[in-house]
């Protein structure tokens, strides 16, 4: 049972060597081909012994001694006098290990690599080193290659900002199809017509990839991945949002100054739109303000310097239970003294430090009914479902929609552009109309998303309408990034495509 692995030898004797179990075996005494014209023979003209490495057991090394046969070819004239015999199953020409310690070993390398493949090989007692677990890693063979009826079509950073590579999977069932070592339509196209017969294509945004498929695949679908749809509104929502926060941002509490920040950003617009009047040029501006280039074109573009308010983040205190208290008694006497509040709540159960109330009526806790929004938690609240909305989220959002009739129409086209991104016959007619209702309202960042959709309608109509999608290529890319991560950016791009195919 033990060795069961090596049926197709006999055992002749097992040896414990400490460290080390060591099996005695030889061949069987049935004919064999002879591997030049086919012959059987099983006449002996010699003895040879082959030392292989098996699976470990118990923790321990073992070793398997084979006497095996050279026999003679019974056939006159044969390119083939004598040859060794083979055991099919168990060693290969040339392997120091038996087949199914090799396919192991093969699995830890497929998964670790090198260096972690070879530590996790001493630990389980069939030590190789990381050259050995990488050699064979790249003999692995990989499946082959097929062309499914939907493919996925995504890129992936080699190293970020400079080389991108491109992973090709089937969309249906997630598997890897091919990997290509750049981005660039070119590739694309020569790999798309050595490979033709999809029948769909799932990609991104991406204008190289629309016009790879479009030349090489004139009659394939392109489907428009609606995850990037809805990540590409939501940073338009964001900037909407932001474009306004002088409607909403005192909203929720009007006293409140604001900060170093907003006031800093309403001097700078102030300074770049008090020069652009005058006939200053972006460059000229930067120069004089001491700005980059880039925020002077920011500031530039602003009709109205924004409101961006950060909010406070507070952690719970000793001081919470009091709050009420300390807030009735600062509206009854504003200039009652911290000392008096603090020997007040103490008779009510305080157990916190003076220092720790002066600190809390300073940061303006006391008084604060709501934080100040923020511009990123006002979007968020825009883009979450309504059914995934605590309550006093819900009434902070419907507080913030209501300042101003723009964000009122925000919330309404984010709210039906989320409804069309579940696949449905008509969402591309009911994209017109949303795309139509856009353009008619006062919100240009929205008009900026429109007119992408507008570019690439055929796929975007495609992604809102068919059941396909990139979901299975983002996670392949996922899972790729954790490999580059295991191999730490030293290996190259031949070994990081066999992994890719092999997982």
């Amino acid at each position: 049972m033990v060795f069961s692995g090596l049926s197709a030898l006999v055992i002749e004797g097992v040896a414990d060597e400490g460290d080390l179990i060591r099996v005695t075996a030889r061949t069987r005494v049935d004919p064999v081909p002879c591997p030049a014209c086919g012959a059987p023979t099983s006449k002996v003209h010699g003895f040879h012994t082959r030392t292989v490495a098996d699976v470990p057991v118990d923790g321990r090394t073992v070793l398997v001694s084979v006497r095996i046969r050279r026999l003679a070819c019974p056939v006159l004239g044969c390119l083939r006098q004598t040859f060794r015999e083979q055991v099919p199953g168990v060693v290969e020409h040339y392997q120091r290990r038996t087949n199914r310690l090799t396919d192991q070993l093969g699995s830890v390398a497929k998964e670790l690599a090198g260096r972690a493949g070879a530590r996790l090989s001493r630990v389980l007692a069939c030590a190789i080193s990381r050259s050995t677990a990488l050699r064979m890693l790249m003999r692995q063979a990989i499946p082959p290659l097929r062309v499914p009826r939907v493919l996925g079509i995504d890129d992936f950073a080699l190293k970020r900002r400079h080389r991108y590579a491109t992973v090709i999977i089937d969309a249906e069932t997630g598997e890897r199809i091919d990997v290509l070592p750049d981005r660039t339509a070119q590739t694309l196209i020569a790999w798309l017509r050595a490979h033709p017969g999809a029948e769909y294509v799932c990609r991104d945004g991406s204008g190289s990839y629309g016009e790879a498929i479009r030349q090489a695949l004139p009659n394939a679908v392109q489907v428009s991945d609606r995850w990037h749809l809805w990540s590409n509104l939501c940073g338009k929502v964001l900037a909407e949002v932001r474009s306004h926060a002088a409607c909403w941002a005192t909203a929720v509490n009007p006293t409140r100054p604001g900060g170093v920040r907003e006031q800093t950003t309403r001097e700078r617009w102030q300074q770049v739109h008090n020069l652009l009047d005058q006939g200053v040029g972006l460059l000229e501006c930067a120069r004089r303000l001491n700005l980059a280039l880039n925020t002077v074109k920011r500031y530039a573009r602003m009709k109205e310097p924004t409101g961006d308010r950060l909010a406070p983040r507070y952690k719970p205190t000793l001081v919470d239970p009091y709050r009420d208290h300390l807030r009735t008694r600062r509206a009854e006497d504003p200039a009652v003294p911290v000392l008096q509040l603090f020997r007040e709540i103490k008779e009510l159960g305080y157990t916190g430090s003076l220092n720790l109330l002066y600190k809390y009526i300073t940061q303006g806790r006391a008084e604060g009914d709501k934080p100040v929004t923020t511009p990123q938690r006002f979007a968020r609240l825009l883009l979450t479902r309504p059914e995934n909305l605590r309550d006093k989220d819900t009434a902070l959002l419907q507080e913030l929609t209501k300042t101003c009739p723009e964000m009122t129409e925000l919330s309404r086209l984010t709210s039906e552009f989320a409804q069309l991104l579940t696949p449905a016959e008509g969402n591309d007619a009911k994209l017109t109309d949303w795309i139509t209702t856009v353009r008619a309202a006062d919100l240009p960042h929205l008009h900026s998303f429109a007119n992408g959709l507008e570019l690439d309608r055929a796929a975007v109509d495609a992604g809102l309408t068919l059941p396909y999608h990139n979901g299975r290529t983002e996670g392949v890319n996922t899972r790729t990034k954790r490999i580059m991560r295991q191999m730490h950016g030293r290996a190259g791009f031949p070994l990081l495509r066999q992994r890719i195919l092999l997982q």
